[in-house]
């Protein structure tokens, strides 16, 4: 490690280190030693968010994150670098000094969590804690080889937090593995009763929310990359072809306008309101005052027009979901040096943000991983997104693209069978709340195996699709949810379908069968075959278009 790297701000000494560690001897977390940005108290030293004008103001108490892994036996080492307020992705804005990724002096470690990324990177702690607002839990992780986590926001509690933008803040992790983070995730997840943006997670993940990611989207246009990157980005998407049993590629249009908003809409404002009362003093950064001072002048229809605009857009994102599990991005357009960053700081720092803006503001969860080196060798990463309270089965998939284990196993859980759809009881689709009332979960997006053809059934109500296998239906099969279901209701559920539907064994992409809806050959006669469409979800937009 680079000695002159600024990765502390506050280095606790090793009795106050072995203190800590005390607390909880044979926590799940004993003998691990982890950072915490400096804008996360820990009590007895004092939080400065990188302003050395609140240095003398030991916090009375630990953040909540804080306390409970120090509750889960880890032991905080000390207080680490940052942009100044969080207000940044570059880790150039202290006072204290500027971090590098600790691949090269002459570029930027990423912020606003340097310092937490360079103490992992560098082998100091196994864990560290940083933030999220704007993509610095994810940047950072990115420009040093690392797995940042990025949980769904208030997951994990934010008391304890000088806040940045309180409504979107995330305390989010630095590991070297997925396993790491998701170890660390099982602890810091909790339902805070004193953090009013805390929320609990449900007991099963969401509706559209598969056990088993295997459907990923990508976006369907060329991405504003530099080359180095652009080249690194072409071999991530051939290595996720080894990953995902299907790649889909979307209009990521939306996303991106909803992360302009953040620094070209009113959020500002909040910034100002969480710490626009330190802006005055000396030990300010200048670039950090520029940005956050027209915070103060935002008017209140701005702010609704702005929310407004998000509803729109959030609206028009959710039919991403409908189709995939999560979508692949690279974390950042490139990998700025600290010369750059010096001869523009807001510019090179804006751009920076363009593909991590969105995530907090559409309220979905992501993890940033390690995808190989660019030509010139600096580190690669890109970033798994899905939505809100995905985490689980997001980190799973982040483990297979590491080549670790993943903790959730494929196989049903006992007593339950697992079912396949390929209309109307789809995610989204009008009888869809029968399979959640029945007590069904998403196990799984997949595809029928070759051979299968989808019609649409004539008669009033609801449009049904049958799928039957004819034997010279698309190669590339046909679109069905597999649901995991009490083996009570699959009787139940049988007893809802009309004719010609009924229930039979379904082939699928992977090879293996279950249980699904069929229709029988003669039942389809006078059906209009849309199997050309691939599924019942885009046959039916086809006909609207």
């Amino acid at each position: 490690m680079d000695p002159d790297q600024p990765v502390w701000i506050t280095r606790f000494a090793p009795e106050a280190v072995a203190r800590f560690a005390a607390e909880a001897p044979d926590g799940p977390l004993a003998g691990v030693r982890f950072a915490v940005k400096d804008n996360l108290d820990v009590a007895g030293y004092p939080t400065t968010a990188a302003c050395p004008d609140l240095a003398d103001r030991p916090a009375a108490t630990s953040a909540t994150a804080v306390r409970r892994l120090v509750a889960a036996g880890a032991a905080p080492a000390g207080k680490t670098n940052m942009d100044q307020f969080a207000t940044g992705l570059v880790g150039t804005r202290s006072p204290y000094g500027a971090c590098h990724s600790v691949h090269s002096p002459a570029h930027v470690s990423g912020g606003s969590s340097s310092g937490s990324a360079v103490a992992v990177a560098s082998g100091l702690v196994p864990l560290a804690l940083g933030t999220d607002t704007a993509g610095s839990g994810r940047v950072p992780a990115a420009f040093n080889g690392l797995v940042g986590l990025k949980p769904t926001r208030g997951l994990v509690s934010t008391r304890g937090l000088l806040p940045a933008c309180r409504s979107l803040d995330c305390v989010t992790t630095f590991t070297r593995t997925v396993a790491g983070a998701a170890s660390a995730l099982d602890v810091l997840a909790w339902a805070d009763p004193d953090d009013p943006w805390s929320r609990p997670a449900p007991p099963a993940p969401p509706p559209g929310v598969a056990t088993r990611m295997r459907t990923v989207a990508v976006p369907a246009g060329d991405l504003d990359l530099d080359p180095p990157h652009r080249a690194a980005w072409a071999a991530a998407l051939r290595r996720l072809d080894t990953v995902a049993a299907q790649v889909v590629p979307v209009d990521v249009g939306p996303f991106l306008a909803a992360a302009a908003l953040l620094y070209g809409g009113p959020w500002v404002a909040e910034r100002w309101a969480g710490f626009g009362t330190h802006l005055s003093g000396a030990g300010v950064d200048p670039t950090v005052r520029r940005i956050v001072t027209p915070g103060r002048d935002v008017a209140g229809p701005d702010v609704f027009a702005a929310l407004d605009r998000l509803a729109a857009l959030r609206r028009a994102t959710e039919q991403v979901w409908l189709d995939v599990d999560a979508l692949l991005l690279p974390v950042t357009p490139g990998h700025p040096t600290l010369a750059e960053v010096a001869a523009d700081p807001v510019g090179v720092n804006s751009r920076l943000g363009t593909y991590t803006n969105f995530v907090n503001l559409l309220d979905l969860c992501a993890v940033a991983v390690p995808a190989g080196t660019r030509a010139d060798g600096l580190p690669f990463g890109v970033q798994f997104v899905a939505p809100a309270f995905a985490d689980l089965p997001l980190l799973d998939l982040a483990a297979r693209w590491c080549g670790e284990p993943p903790r959730t196993v494929d196989a049903p859980s006992p007593g339950t069978a697992l079912v396949a759809v390929a209309g109307a009881h789809l995610t989204g689709m009008p009888l869809n709340p029968q399979l959640v009332a029945l007590g069904g979960r998403l196990h799984a997006r997949a595809r029928t195996a070759p051979g299968y053809r989808l019609y649409r059934l004539p008669g009033p109500g609801v449009a049904r699709p049958g799928l039957v296998f004819t034997g010279d239906g698309p190669d590339g099969g046909i679109a069905v949810e597999v649901w995991q279901l009490p083996q009570q209701a699959v009787g139940a559920l049988l007893g809802s379908i009309p004719p010609p539907l009924g229930l039979g064994p379904v082939g699928l992409d992977d090879g293996t069968t279950v249980t699904g809806f069929l229709a029988s050959e003669h039942g389809v006669r006078d059906a209009r075959d849309v199997s050309a469409a691939g599924g019942w979800r885009a046959a039916l937009r086809a006909d609207r278009a």
